[in-house]
């Protein structure tokens, strides 16, 4: 468990979790791209998907994923480590807060989790892929100086950003 401002993050308990964490990637394609569709995909077993993903993530490096609890309530996700297409690179897969705690400030706090994570890990900089048409992400990402890269290759669909850590 790591503290940060007044959040704690705590590594996911699959056992308990998965489903919840299914939800919270589902919900976060939801705010980037107006619906999930990109989350299901055409043969709807996105969520399959993520599962197996998320389940040998967390083998490969089991602090990658943390629930972020205020108090003792749930209210978010941070799932970040090495880039898989630049091992040299950090990368932050989800930042996700519920929708009746965005706005409140929190997501300062995730950043700084994953900041610190990555930088921990070795890490001199990290990326992340974001829908350009999610203003509100890409104007919190500036402000913590991440900078847009321009499409993301072979996923025109979304942008990278890149941040100096």
């Amino acid at each position: 468990m790591t503290n940060v401002g007044p959040l704690k993050f705590v590594p996911v308990d699959l056992k308990t979790q998965e489903d919840l964490c299914v939800r919270f990637s589902e919900d976060a394609f939801i705010e980037s791209f107006g619906d999930a569709n990109r989350f299901h995909e055409e043969d709807g077993k996105g969520g399959e998907r993520y599962r197996v993903w998320l389940r040998n993530r967390l083998a490969e490096d089991p602090n990658s994923t943390v629930i972020v609890y205020a108090g003792s309530r749930i209210i978010g996700q941070v799932t970040s480590g090495r880039s898989k297409a630049d091992p040299t690179t950090g990368y932050v897969n989800l930042y996700y807060l519920i929708p009746e705690e965005r706005g409140k400030g929190h997501s300062k706090h995730l950043e700084a989790y994953a900041e610190a994570r990555l930088k921990n890990l070795g890490f001199k900089k990290a990326r992340l892929s974001v829908s350009p048409t999610n203003v509100r992400a890409i104007k919190f990402y500036e402000k913590y100086g991440w900078r847009d890269l321009g499409p993301r290759p072979g996923h025109p669909e979304v942008h990278l950003m890149e941040k100096q850590l």
